[in-house]
């Protein structure tokens, strides 16, 4: 029902709705149809009865309210030419369901194709009555009429399983989903991380953080609390303002470390910010050689990770170079010249194998919805023979497109290349004004994602569906997430520039902290998945 069907249905769907609310009316009295019970889903792509059908072969419907006729199916699916689909022209309440029995006790994964108008009280897919606790995906909006592929898993214990789709909704609001599978395996998120690299320079000039309900604490306690198990640092060279040096990451990662958490060192190779803008070399090499930057790049690499290992603190995980879409250590490292990029990438990810052969290598880039670019730089990549181990990618959809694009390339790139993949940046406003003078980076509705306001729920449903999308790559690669900059409150002299102190914050209301420093909403979904 996406694209033109939102503005209303044609005369043959409203000819079905009424079908179906004349029937409705006719079994009021009755109660709803159980579904046959079976250990496979019936059914599951909803091309067994045709247009308007408001219980679907296999299928059973549910409304306290009488709303059945809500629950229908319709042409335009996914993979073949039917869909179910939730809609009415009234506020609604509607639950379409599909009891299985004789299943055999273990994990079991629910994946569904799905789009939504978004905006209803709740939309999602559960598993539920399966002798553990119910387990739910909520439904993204897809105003741009895109499908989107969900998985959630469940324990089965005691041979059965209900799969249910359930909306509660307003006026106008809908969803469709299709192609719907049930099969053994279980599915989730090994990383689940923040990026606290700003951390302790806000702790040094007096930030503090609080738990939900209040209650002052460290920062990463609160965070680990919250679910994160991965902490991420930046490393600059040689930065004006003395942090996120060598001697600063040693000291963070001990802290991260001290919390169970994994660590992931970023390598700017630079003194400041790294981006696909931006690729100054460090002032320190700025007049070496290609030849002599190889081996800057090595020692560089080698002696912050080993030093974090002679701390007790090795990495788990490393970036060799930070949003590198256009290279790094420019010119030299360019994508201009893909073979002398391709050495600098092999000199840093040699020195980080030889300080510990266990700790994966990542290569990351920004803009995570262009499959093209993606293709483009690890077919270079490979044909350079560059070896890594996890493809990172940064993804802010109010930049990077629709959630669609970022699945659509995590499915491709990850398939591709046979790697696993991880989101390794996003984040959203939970408001748009400002807490000190300087503008933040997103602080206008037309800046947002459709779908999403800049609220502390618009904040959390970002989080959510991207943590949900990754979790859907299939054959278990899509690894993880890590929110930027969760702890990057408005602290006076903690801002963009390290040589200005003056300088402000951009990011106070992307944080997950708000403006009196309490922990939001969006960081409980650390502990999903």
């Amino acid at each position: 029902m996406a694209g033109t069907r939102k503005s209303g249905h044609g005369i043959r769907l409203l000819r079905a709705a009424v079908a179906a609310s004349l029937a409705s009316l006719l079994l009021a009295a009755l109660p709803a149809p159980q579904a046959r019970a079976a250990a496979t889903l019936t059914n599951a792509g909803f091309e067994t009865d045709g247009v308007g059908t408001a219980t679907p072969s296999g299928w059973s419907t549910y409304s306290a309210a009488g709303q059945n006729a809500a629950s229908f199916t319709e042409s335009g699916g996914h993979g073949g030419g039917y869909r179910l689909t939730h809609w009415s022209s009234s506020a609604y309440k509607v639950e379409t369901y599909q009891y299985l029995s004789g299943l055999t006790n273990g994990s079991y994964t629910l994946s569904a194709w799905v789009r939504s108008s978004g905006g209803q009280n709740s939309a999602y897919l559960a598993l539920r009555n399966c002798g553990s606790a119910e387990q739910r995906t909520d439904l993204p909006p897809t105003p741009n009429g895109a499908w989107i592929r969900l998985v959630t898993s469940v324990a089965v214990t005691g041979g059965q399983c209900t799969i249910s789709v359930n909306s509660d909704a307003k006026a106008g609001n809908w969803l469709n989903v299709d192609d719907l599978a049930f099969t053994s395996g279980t599915t989730g998120l090994a990383v689940k991380g923040v990026d606290v690299s700003t951390l302790k320079k806000s702790e040094d000039l007096g930030g503090t953080y609080r738990t939900s309900g209040g209650t002052t604490g460290d920062a990463l306690s609160i965070l680990k609390s919250a679910g994160a198990n991965y902490g991420r640092l930046k490393v600059w060279v040689n930065p004006a303002d003395g942090y996120n040096d060598k001697a600063r990451v040693l000291s963070t990662a001990k802290r991260i470390k001290a919390q169970g958490m994994k660590l992931l060192v970023d390598f700017h190779y630079s003194d400041i910010w790294a981006d696909p803008g931006a690729q100054a070399k460090p002032a320190a090499w700025a007049g070496h050689s290609y030849s002599r930057l190889t081996t800057d790049v090595y020692q560089h690499t080698y002696d912050v990770l080993n030093a974090l290992k002679a701390q007790g603190t090795t990495a788990d995980m490393v970036q060799i170079g930070n949003e590198i879409n256009t290279g790094m250590l420019w010119p030299e490292g360019s994508t201009d010249n893909w073979t002398q990029l391709a050495g600098l990438l092999k000199s840093g990810a040699s020195a980080a194998k030889a300080v510990s052969s266990t700790t994966q290598i990542a290569l990351h880039l920004a803009h995570g919805g262009d499959n093209a670019l993606y293709r483009w730089w690890f077919d270079n990549a490979k044909a350079q023979g560059v070896a890594y181990d996890v493809i990172a990618l940064s993804f802010y959809g109010y930049w990077h497109g629709p959630l669609s694009a970022l699945q659509a390339n995590l499915d491709d790139i990850s398939a591709r290349y046979g790697k696993k993949v991880l989101v390794v940046e996003t984040a959203y406003p939970f408001r748009l004004d400002s807490e000190d003078s300087h503008e933040n980076i997103i602080d206008t509705t037309a800046e947002l994602v459709s779908g999403y306001p800049a609220s502390t729920a618009g904040q959390a449903a970002w989080l959510r569906d991207v943590m949900n999308v990754v979790e859907a790559v299939p054959n278990g690669r899509g690894l993880g997430v890590v929110y930027w900059e969760p702890t990057w409150t408005a602290v006076t002299g903690n801002g963009w520039d390290p040589a200005d102190p003056s300088s402000g914050n951009g990011w106070e209301n992307q944080a997950l902290f708000d403006y009196d420093s309490r922990l939001l909403p969006a960081a409980g979904w650390l502990s999903h998945r």
